[in-house]
């Protein structure tokens, strides 16, 4: 079967979460493909043109995912929904955030961001007001997912409960009452997202 620019990057998305970013190449690529790797030149440039390609693709999923927002809808529960197609198609994907993150010339990443804007301006909300609004929530997304996505260190003992309160007995106290209720990483996202957009949050 003859090899396109597609099947180099569907390839190169099995080699991202089999092995992570750094070990995405074109010289890895080319084997699994059963190429030279001077033959990839033929579709992809270079590893810039490469990783732009996955970053492209990562969102491309996000943003077909992202439902229609209804001419009287409202702006923040149709931004949030498509927030959290962001972060699903980044988690899909292993280092699909730093893949994302440092992606130069990601022209689905801006095709997101001209939706995210362009609906919010259709749903009566400033120029200004919603570029903020929307890196806001793009730069948060992609922030929460690096954490996530980062990779554990060698295992640490675990920390002395009683010394974490005792120094920081605000924050453990407010995490305790968060988790108190059976609420997930995911459910913190939402509600950090719903924060930054105005939204009112879970009780």
């Amino acid at each position: 079967m003859a090899l396109d620019r597609q099947k180099v990057i569907d390839e190169a998305l099995r080699l991202l979460d089999d092995e992570g970013l750094d070990a995405v190449s074109l010289r890895p690529l080319a084997g699994r493909l059963g190429v030279q790797a001077p033959t990839l030149y033929w579709h992809i440039g270079s590893k810039a043109e490469l990783l732009d390609a996955l970053a492209d693709a990562i969102i491309d999923d996000a943003i077909q995912a992202i439902p229609e927002c209804s001419p009287r809808g409202d702006w923040a529960e149709w931004l949030l929904a498509a927030l959290v197609e962001l972060r699903g198609a980044l988690l899909r994907h292993r280092d699909g955030a730093r893949t994302v993150s440092g992606a130069r010339l990601s022209l689905r990443r801006g095709d997101f961001s001209e939706l995210a804007i362009s609906t919010l301006v259709d749903q009566g909300v400033e120029l200004h007001r919603a570029r903020l609004i929307v890196l806001a929530g793009e730069r948060f997304t992609l922030g929460y997912v690096l954490e996530e996505q980062s990779p554990a260190d060698d295992p640490q003992p675990a920390p002395d409960i009683n010394a974490l309160r005792q120094r920081f007995p605000a924050t453990t106290q407010a995490i305790a009452d968060y988790f108190s209720a059976p609420r997930t990483s995911d459910d913190l996202y939402c509600d950090i997202a719903k924060l930054i957009l105005g939204l009112p949050q879970q009780p």
